[in-house]
């Protein structure tokens, strides 16, 4: 099987830096004793990942912080534009 794709050089640095996070703060300080405990520790870090730490591309702020600040929450959940 080939998971790899075509990408350009900027899709790399990305993409080492996710992976490089993901390895030193989850992957690196776990033992993991199962598939379902690998499953539910990973899930929770994507989620605090992308809920809540800052991004450089959102200026510092949380994706949450940052779709309340420019308008993309309402009532407490983000609203998606079409097409995306």
């Amino acid at each position: 099987m080939d998971f790899s794709w075509p990408s350009t050089s900027a899709d790399g640095v990305h993409m080492n830096s996710f992976n490089g996070s993901l390895r030193d703060e989850c992957l690196n300080i776990n033992w993991f004793a199962s598939l379902a405990e690998v499953k539910r520790l990973i899930e929770a870090w994507r989620r605090d990942y992308n809920e809540s730490w800052p991004h450089m591309a959102h200026n510092g702020q949380s994706p949450a912080e940052f779709a309340r600040n420019v308008g993309l929450c309402h009532g407490g959940k983000v609203k998606i534009a079409a097409g995306f």
